[in-house]
C-alpha cells in the first residue's frame, strides 16, 4: 500500500486528494481525502494533510502552474515530489463528477454530454492523477 497526496495546480484554486492505493495486482484505490482549495494556501494545507496521512509520495499534475505548485510544496516539505502527466484529466474529472452526482429534476432530460458540473471538480482531477501515477507501477 502507498499513500499519495496529489495536487492538481491552478492559478486561483487547486484541486488535493490524499488516497491510498494498492500498487499490487489487483490495484485499488482508496479516497481519504478530497477538496478544492485556494492556490495560495497549498503550502499550509499540504503542512497539514502530511501530518494528518503521512503520505509516501506528492505527485503534481504537470500543467501550466506545476512549477510553482512544485516550489511551494518543496519551501514547506521535504516528501518525494514527482510530476504526472495532466492530458484529459479535467474531461474526466468532469464525467466522474456528474457520475457521482447525478442530476436532478429536468437536469435529467438533458444529455450528461451537455451538462457541467456546479462546482469546480478540481479534487477529481487529484485523485484521476493519482490513479495515474499508481498505473505507472508495473508489479
Amino acid at each position: 500500500m502507498k499513500t499519495i497526496l496529489a495536487v492538481d495546480p491552478g492559478r486561483s484554486k487547486c484541486g488535493v486528494a490524499v488516497v491510498r492505493a494498492a500498487v499490487e495486482l489487483p490495484r485499488s484505490v482508496d479516497i481519504l481525502h478530497k477538496s478544492v482549495i485556494e492556490s495560495a494556501r497549498l503550502g499550509e494545507i499540504v503542512i497539514d494533510l502530511r501530518r494528518r496521512y503521512d503520505p509516501d509520495v506528492i505527485i503534481i499534475g504537470n500543467g501550466t502552474t506545476s512549477a510553482q505548485a512544485a516550489k511551494a510544496v518543496s519551501e514547506v516539505d521535504s516528501c518525494p515530489v514527482e510530476m504526472v502527466d495532466e492530458k484529459y484529466t479535467s474531461l474526466l474529472a468532469r464525467k466522474r463528477f456528474l457520475k457521482d452526482n447525478p442530476p436532478r429534476g429536468l437536469k435529467k432530460l438533458i444529455p450528461i454530454s451537455l451538462q457541467t458540473p456546479d462546482r469546480p471538480c478540481d479534487d477529481y482531477v487529484a485523485v484521476i492523477l493519482a490513479e495515474r501515477y499508481i498505473e505507472g507501477f508495473t508489479h
